[in-house]
């Protein structure tokens, strides 16, 4: 199994700092978000990452190379020429993945200790394309899940959007931890070019494929751009 981390948005939620520096170099309860997403992977045994990178790329790799990577073997995906959000990052970091069973793909800005052998062992299990972990928080945007927890829909309950895969009628709202494991079987199924978010995918994708919540049990949860 390998692992992403999604660490080349501007990080806008966190000026002044990231006037001059990556999101992913934010430094919280005495790491960096970098490092605190690597130590967490390697929870879960991973030693092969690959990382994105746009804002102020250099300082990322930079930091990485001072590190020795943490002992692990960690690649760049380079996005300095166009920030291609979540799911055309992932697109294009798919050549990282070949003969690869199974992905763990994480947001750089969030810290958690959600056991990732555990959501691994399930996604497999599941025998889904993706499984995202989700937790019941109050929030403004929800994945909806039918009573099986396979995702059927997305909601802004601040904006009023909603958009259907499927329609269960009554269906359970959860709110997305920045975690998932992916199956390789979906980099086939993107069709999707240049920037686009994995929400937008894997909406596009629910109405003929299983991609299933994965209740996040942990005790630890923040997302740090909005503290």
């Amino acid at each position: 199994m390998k692992a992403m981390i999604l660490a080349a948005g501007l990080g806008t939620r966190l000026k002044p700092f990231t006037d001059f520096h990556p999101k992913a170099l934010f430094v919280a309860e005495g790491r960096t978000l970098l490092e605190h997403a690597i130590l967490h992977l390697k929870t879960a045994g991973i030693t092969e990452v690959i990382v994105n990178v746009h804002h102020f790329a250099s300082q990322i790799t930079w930091f990485l190379e001072k590190h020795d990577n943490f002992g692990l073997e960690i690649a760049i995906s380079d996005e300095t020429g166009a920030l291609l959000e979540t799911g055309g990052g992932l697109k294009q970091a798919g050549w990282f993945f070949n003969n690869c069973d199974a992905a763990i793909v994480r947001n750089v800005d969030i810290l958690s200790d959600l056991d990732l052998r555990r959501m691994a062992d399930a996604h497999h299990g599941s025998r889904a394309i993706a499984t995202l972990a989700v937790k019941e928080r109050n929030t403004a945007r929800y994945f909806l899940f039918n009573h099986e927890m396979q995702l059927c829909g997305w909601e802004n309950r601040k904006t009023g959007e909603r958009t259907l895969a499927r329609d269960e009628g009554r269906m359970k709202p959860m709110a997305f931890s920045g975690i998932q494991v992916i199956s390789p079987d979906i980099f086939p199924l993107i069709t999707e070019e240049g920037r686009f978010s994995l929400t937008s995918l894997y909406l596009r994708l629910a109405g003929q494929h299983r991609i299933m919540g994965y209740a996040d049990q942990g005790l630890v949860w923040e997302d740090v751009g909005k503290a």
